[in-house]
């Protein structure tokens, strides 16, 4: 990139910079493996992972969010709002694009929200006389449509000012080959497939960093207040404040161990959006639960607390206790946490939270398997949670949809379903005779180590961005 003549790059993202990945990695190897210096304009709420924070090249612009209550006006006033809000959004962009910040040679903006973002990138562009690259993370419009209805006319008028300034860029990124077929074919756009790859900072955990972790979350798993469950039942707080004993291990003298009558830890990671069906897990959790009283003959009438109490004993069964993380803020979240308190659950329990950008990863790198609800609103993006358990050496069970397989190999890496009663096989076949005896489990794991040995982010990011950005920066698009 040596005919960068400012030697500078902007990363533009309308939304939370802390909750947008791809784009934070974007930035560190602008950074990193380029050499420039990075400005990112966002907005704030959740913080970046820290090694953009400590990056003493990249320098982030947090603006201010537009009012996230605009579903308790009246009816009669959301047209209005629809219209005065992109035009407050695009008047602010301008000004942190072309004033805010110092020229860059390219602007690299994500995309959705193509409203009004591609429009003042393309204008700052303009003013500026920089390059921009889109990258394409899913079509804004067909976002739009599952609020608004595919016949509504503001998705048509988005679709338009997506396609019509889409064209405009000077390059373009995209996440899957059915997006790439999709923007060459249809729209007429050219763009290169830059894989979501996990960063160095997802990878499998010690044991010590799970024993770490588990004691730094111990509030969220165990709050006051909370009804018991097959998890909480014998907790006390003794346990709470003990630095030695966790739900999944022990610590004695110097050596970490993991408790062989743990229950399985699953982490799904959601936005609590339309286009995640949170009620498929619920319903597979409660197929589980009955399931396997089933198959174990056990009596009703007995009550929960008959085996929480075998299991505070040490006992051990054929299928475990099932541990539900939910990590993830979005619309639906307190609805469907109210349904999740009336499910009375026997062996299957969950918890709602949100972890730092360095717990995550450590999350993810403890537990035992996945859950992606992730259905794509065009069936042409993947999600960048699955990338991210994979790079932890975590096995993934995802909903099924066009191209899905671009990223999760059926029996290697993971599994899919396309409803609740399949989920539920699926945790009745991985999870029997848990935590010794689940060799399908232990294969996709192997799988997915395999697998991410040689797939990161910045090797990726080399073959593929960077070419691409370097011909933009330079002009030689030929």
């Amino acid at each position: 990139m040596e005919s960068g003549k400012r030697r500078r790059a902007a990363v533009v993202v309308l939304g939370d910079i802390g909750r947008s990945p791809r784009m934070q990695y974007h930035a560190l190897s602008l950074a990193r493996q380029a050499n420039l210096e990075v400005d990112i304009v966002a907005y704030g709420g959740s913080d970046p992972h820290s090694a953009l924070l400590e990056h003493s090249s990249i320098h982030i612009h947090t603006m201010r969010q537009w009012p996230s209550r605009d579903g308790f006006l009246p009816k009669i006033f959301r047209p209005v709002m629809l219209l005065l809000k992109p035009l407050v959004q695009f008047i602010m962009l301008l000004w942190f694009l072309c004033f805010k910040i110092k020229a860059p040679d390219v602007f690299i903006v994500q995309n959705p929200p193509s409203v009004p973002t591609l429009v003042a990138v393309k204008w700052a562009s303009w003013l500026r006389q920089s390059s921009f690259i889109i990258d394409w993370h899913n079509f804004g419009y067909t976002l739009l449509a599952l609020s608004l209805g595919r016949s509504s006319r503001f998705v048509a008028i988005y679709h338009w000012v997506e396609l019509h300034f889409g064209k405009m860029a000077n390059g373009s990124l995209c996440v899957t080959k059915a997006m790439q077929h999709e923007l060459e074919q249809v729209w007429g756009i050219k763009a290169t497939v830059l894989y979501d790859q996990p960063p160095e900072f997802f990878r499998p955990a010690l044991l010590e960093e799970k024993h770490k972790l588990f004691c730094r979350i111990k509030k969220d798993m165990f709050r006051s207040n909370s009804p018991s469950d097959c998890v909480s039942y014998g907790i006390t707080d003794h346990d709470l404040q003990d630095p030695k004993t966790t739900l999944f291990t022990n610590q004695i003298d110097n050596e970490y161990h993991l408790k062989q009558n743990r229950p399985a830890l699953i982490v799904s990671s959601t936005s609590w959006t339309p286009d995640e069906d949170f009620g498929i897990l619920l319903e597979a959790a409660v197929m589980y639960d009955r399931r396997v009283a089933a198959l174990l003959n056990e009596n009703d009438s007995n009550g929960d607390e008959f085996l929480w109490k075998a299991v505070d004993e040490g006992k051990t069964f054929l299928y475990p206790r099932l541990l539900f993380v939910i990590t993830g803020k979005g619309p639906e979240k307190e609805k469907y946490e109210e349904k999740i308190k009336k499910l009375n659950l026997k062996r299957v329990a969950f918890r709602t939270m949100w972890l730092s950008p360095e717990d995550y990863p450590l999350l993810l790198g403890s537990a035992d398997l996945g859950v992606c609800l992730h259905t794509s609103s065009s069936g042409l993006d993947l999600p960048m949670k699955v990338v991210d358990m994979f790079g932890c050496g975590l096995p993934v069970c995802a909903v099924s949809y066009s191209c899905i397989t671009e990223l999760v190999e059926v029996e290697k890496n993971g599994l899919l379903f396309s409803s609740s009663s399949e989920l539920a096989d699926e945790l009745m076949m991985l999870f029997k005779g848990f935590p010794d005896g689940c060799d399908a489990l232990r294969t996709l794991k192997n799988g997915v180590l395999e697998m991410g040995s040689s797939a990161k982010w910045a090797t990726e990011w080399e073959a593929n961005a960077k070419p691409l950005i370097s011909k933009v920066i330079s002009g030689d698009l030929s």
